[in-house]
């Protein structure tokens, strides 16, 4: 497990976090950079064809063990971070034996991780935790799952006698901001089946995500300097804390909604009284409710234009991504293999949904099934996020339990 600790150390300290304004594919220039290094880790493991493309896209494959065809399968991970939080500067801590109590971040004594609010800790005592330092987030959505994927990797081609048929690896990139799989060519890795490395805990198949999309509100009011403005002046930011105020707090929101239920969630705000833009997520298990929410957000906007004449209110809608679940069923194999796989190392599979989405969600809607799996991910896209050395390394297990299923 050191090989694997040390691995996810060095991922995290590479600053990959994405950027939903950049026009650039990556984002951000540490994720051309890390995506480089894993290419270069992946053919000193053995991998002669691993290649990063121009876009940061890493292609490679594990070669078959067994002389018989047998299906293809690929195991995806994403090498950026979230941009809610910053990923400048991350300071991985490793608290070997954990002691069982709340973990205060020396960076910022103010961020403790209590085990209160983090019962998955409660079962590791003793184990292995790797934390942050309080001050930025800890990268392991989803560098754990990329450490996972080249560990597994290196296991195998250092063991040629497990049996396993061919495996693609593909790491990508912006997947924070949408975009994980817009330069991923399914004709190229040609698998059957998929499975993403981007999960939380031991022991959780990710078959079900959130529809999404992604409304971009634009009010354009009248600017005036103030000492003229009566009966002149609209001021959009004022217009814009009406929009925000007539959206559901006690539906419809992500603080007062669970389980299945969907959401409207305003994450961004910028502008001045001439113009304000704002950003807000659009989330639903039943994606046809995507156009409810969106209807909402237009009914606002009309209403606010015949309040005060003058004003426009234009919203944009841009497709994310869709419910993995619809797309599943095309091949059962890939969660019933999985399963399988858990259960041979004495895990009982819990099936789960995700109030959000993964690479999968995309590449399932494109035409190959790809359910999420765990690697051990904890407090994602914040100060607080943690994992844990041994989860990783039961995630690396189940790869290699997999991959002889499939050949089986």
């Amino acid at each position: 497990m050191e090989a694997l600790l040390e691995r996810f150390c060095r991922y995290v300290q590479v600053d990959t976090q994405a950027d939903e304004r950049a026009i650039t594919y990556p984002s951000s220039p540490g994720q051309l950079q890390l995506s480089r290094q894993l290419a270069e880790e992946l053919r000193i493991i053995g991998l002669e064809d691993a290649v990063c493309d121009q876009h940061g896209i890493v292609l490679a494959t594990i070669p078959s063990t067994v002389d018989k065809d047998v299906p293809t399968i690929a195991w995806f991970a994403h090498v950026d971070t979230s941009p809610e939080t910053t990923g400048k500067g991350v300071r991985p801590i490793v608290h070997r034996n954990y002691d069982g109590e709340d973990i205060v971040l020396p960076g910022d004594p103010t961020k403790v991780i209590r085990v209160q609010d983090n019962p998955d800790l409660v079962p590791l005592k003793g184990k292995t935790i790797i934390t942050t330092d309080g001050t930025t987030l800890l990268g392991a959505d989803d560098k754990a799952g990329v450490a996972v994927i080249v560990e597994t990797a290196a296991r195998l081609m250092a063991d040629r006698g497990i049996r396993h048929g061919p495996i693609r690896i593909c790491f990508t990139c912006d997947e924070e901001i949408g975009k994980g799989v817009d330069f991923v060519n399914l004709n190229k890795i040609a698998a059957v089946a998929g499975y993403t490395l981007d999960g939380a805990g031991v022991g959780e198949i990710d078959v079900a995500t959130f529809s999404a999309d992604l409304a971009i509100v634009t009010i354009t009011g009248i600017n005036i300097h103030p000492a003229i403005a009566k009966g002149k002046m609209i001021n959009a930011i004022r217009l814009a804390a009406m929009f925000l105020e007539r959206l559901p707090r006690q539906t419809l929101a992500p603080e007062t909604t669970e389980k299945r239920e969907g959401f409207l969630h305003p994450y961004g705000i910028e502008g001045g009284v001439e113009q304000v833009v704002m950003r807000i997520l659009l989330r639903d298990f039943d994606t046809q409710k995507l156009t409810e929410q969106a209807d909402l957000l237009r009914s606002i906007g009309r209403l606010i234009e015949t309040e005060f004449p003058g004003a426009k209110v234009a919203i944009e809608i841009k497709k994310q991504y869709r419910n993995m679940a619809d797309g599943l069923s095309k091949e059962p194999r890939a969660v019933a293999y999985a399963d399988k796989a858990m259960r041979r190392l004495g895990i009982e599979p819990r099936h789960t949904i995700v109030r959000g989405g993964t690479d999968g969600s995309r590449l399932t809607e494109l035409g190959l099934p790809t359910p999420n799996l765990s690697t051990g991910e904890h407090n994602l896209h914040s100060p607080l996020e943690w994992t844990c050395l041994e989860e990783m390394d039961t995630a690396v297990r189940v790869l290699i339990e997999l991959a002889r299923i499939w050949a089986e």
